[in-house]
């Protein structure tokens, strides 16, 4: 599901702020498999400005070193989108061996979304639709079921 929500925002019908799969193994570990890597983001932005840094005052290597091992650890300690410890919590009530997908939505067409979705099946946990959409949604996801 989380590829086909990719594919749609590539087609400009639904903006995502983050979209997250959670799995819960069979021996009870919990893992959150984020869609964006912030650290490696993070070290490439600050290496960037480091180097441009370095670059005016003549040491660039320098400049892009200090600015990417910034950057790394801006990006490990910066947390966007969905809350991390709110995902583990709410990933740790899941039956071992299943996963969950965690989206926060920030613009969307949602007759041309849901249409697209009716392949997949799920529960809808938790959302901030109102509840007609909620339902309308829900129903989507039942009729992958039948």
């Amino acid at each position: 599901m989380r590829a086909e929500l990719v594919k749609l925002q590539k087609e400009y019908l639904i903006e995502m702020e983050d979209v997250v799969v959670v799995t819960k193994n069979d021996k009870g570990k919990v893992k959150l498999h984020q869609a964006m890597n912030l650290t490696a983001a993070g070290a490439v932005g600050g290496s960037f400005w480091g180097m441009l840094i370095g670059m005016i005052f003549l040491n660039p290597l320098v400049g892009a070193a200090v600015g990417a091992g910034a950057g790394a650890l801006s990006g490990k300690l910066t947390d966007v989108g969905i809350d991390d410890k709110f995902m583990q919590e709410l990933g740790g009530m899941l039956t071992p061996g299943t996963s969950a997908l965690f989206v926060l939505v920030r613009k969307a067409t949602p007759d041309k979304v849901l249409e697209k979705l009716k392949g997949f099946k799920g529960k809808v946990l938790k959302t901030s639709l109102t509840i007609d959409k909620e339902e309308e949604l829900q129903k989507t996801l039942d009729q992958s079921e039948s």
